[in-house]
């Protein structure tokens, strides 16, 4: 079968805080280096992306030896934490940055939706941007004009396509990104983690057309997602890359699912504070989650159908007086799937998180699901900003109960609930 990507070596060296490889004197001697045959001396300092590591050299690997291929008409997940140099592949792979070292080769034309709003002109319409997306394709006016319907059909902005995008919410974006990413013909589909900013009716929507243009097209696509159950039912093989480099080698999907499970469960066990795989701008940052039960003491593990209490701390150091603060506690699946989310807008409860250190709580008077390994993420938005958000926070174990109340266990998730018989 003929390869779509050959990827050999890849390796990506950043500059922390700077842009660009820094100054003059770097580039001079990088030149000079060069032309006397000998290797990047920057190079030789870089560390490697680990971001559970304070850095102690201001030169970085975000990828490091990167090598796998894939074939015509494959769908490859890649599978990692935040931090891991997903997106930066990405990147690498649809010609937006140059890899530091390393050869790529592509056969076919790249449709990337790697972001929200990326490759849109905000100025333009809709309708102009699909145009407009198109020529950077290769394609002629005609092929795009052949498509337009069926793109502004999936999309389901057909009221909105002659507005210009930058009027669009983050969802009508995605939705017409990816329309016409996936409708525009190209032989390779890139999609990152953009997905997640779309409603669930969309994803799936998505994911369709993803398994229709891979198996019934022929086309090759390459997927980002932290929902594993939705990288299960589209992939065929997987990737995981772990602090810049891969962690499991490109194979069975359901294999590289376990093998980044054990590595997330093992992660969970680092203390929360020193945890640097996390998003936001940092003035609120979670320092560690705890849990009770029902006699208010701190317990290992939960027990289904018991209370529960799940204590989230967070530090503010400076004490910023924060104002529509939103905190989310969710407890998601080990394939990704958010099991139960807990947030205090939807009780309509106010949380002001003004102290140098303080907890929140979740009191929980059922814990409505079976017993299993599980995870919580944590997640805080201050005046609709985000502050700190840690995936895979801490690891939960369930210990299964009697919900009901009849001597029985019961798998998935509890609810209450009446039978009635005419």
């Amino acid at each position: 079968m003929s390869k779509a990507i050959e990827v050999h070596n890849i390796s990506k060296l950043y500059r922390l805080g700077a842009i660009g490889t820094g100054s003059l004197v770097h580039d001079l001697n990088r030149w000079w280096k060069t032309m006397r045959g000998q290797e990047d001396p920057y190079q030789l300092v870089g560390q490697v992306n680990d971001r559970s590591q304070k850095a102690t050299s201001p030169y970085v690997w975000a990828l490091k030896d990167i090598s796998f291929s894939v074939n015509e008409g494959e769908v490859i997940g890649i599978i990692g934490k935040n931090g891991a140099g997903k997106s930066t592949l990405l990147k690498i792979l649809s010609r937006i940055t140059s890899p530091s070292q390393g050869e790529i080769r592509i056969k076919g034309r790249i449709a990337s939706l790697l972001e929200v709003g990326t490759g849109f002109h905000p100025e333009l319409s809709g309708r102009e941007n699909i145009f407009l997306n198109g020529a950077i394709l290769g394609m002629r006016k005609k092929e795009i004009k052949a498509k337009l319907d069926e793109i502004i059909d999936f999309s389901g902005v057909e009221r909105y396509i002659d507005t210009p995008v930058k009027r669009y919410s983050s969802g009508m974006y995605v939705r017409l990104a990816f329309g016409v990413a996936a409708h525009l013909d190209p032989e390779i589909l890139v999609i990152d983690e953009v997905l997640a900013v779309g409603d669930a009716e969309f994803q799936k929507k998505c994911i369709g057309k993803m398994q229709d243009v891979s198996r019934s097209e022929g086309r090759t696509v390459l997927f980002v997602s932290h929902n594993m159950a939705a990288v299960k039912s589209l992939c065929t093989q997987s990737i995981v890359l772990k602090n810049g480099m891969v962690d499991f080698e490109k194979g069975d999907t359901e294999l590289a699912i376990q093998h980044y499970i054990r590595a997330e469960i093992s992660a969970s066990k680092i203390l929360l504070r020193n945890r640097k795989d996390r998003s936001g701008r940092g003035r609120i940052q979670f320092t560690a989650v705890e849990y009770l039960n029902g006699a208010g003491e701190i317990v290992p593990s939960l027990i289904s159908g018991e209370k529960a209490e799940i204590r989230a701390y967070y530090q503010n150091p400076e004490q910023f007086e924060s104002i529509n603060n939103k905190i989310e506690v969710s407890i998601t699946h080990p394939e990704g799937i958010i099991l139960i989310q807990f947030n205090n807008f939807l009780k309509n409860f106010s949380l002001k998180l003004n102290h140098k250190e303080g907890y929140v709580s979740v009191h929980i008077d059922r814990l409505p699901i079976s017993g299993g390994q599980y995870f919580i993420n944590l997640l805080v938005f201050s005046n609709d900003l985000l502050e700190d958000w840690v995936i895979h926070a801490g690891s939960l174990l369930v210990e299964e109960g009697d919900y009901y109340g009849y001597g029985v266990s019961s798998t998935g998730i509890k609810a209450e609930h009446t039978w009635e018989e005419n």
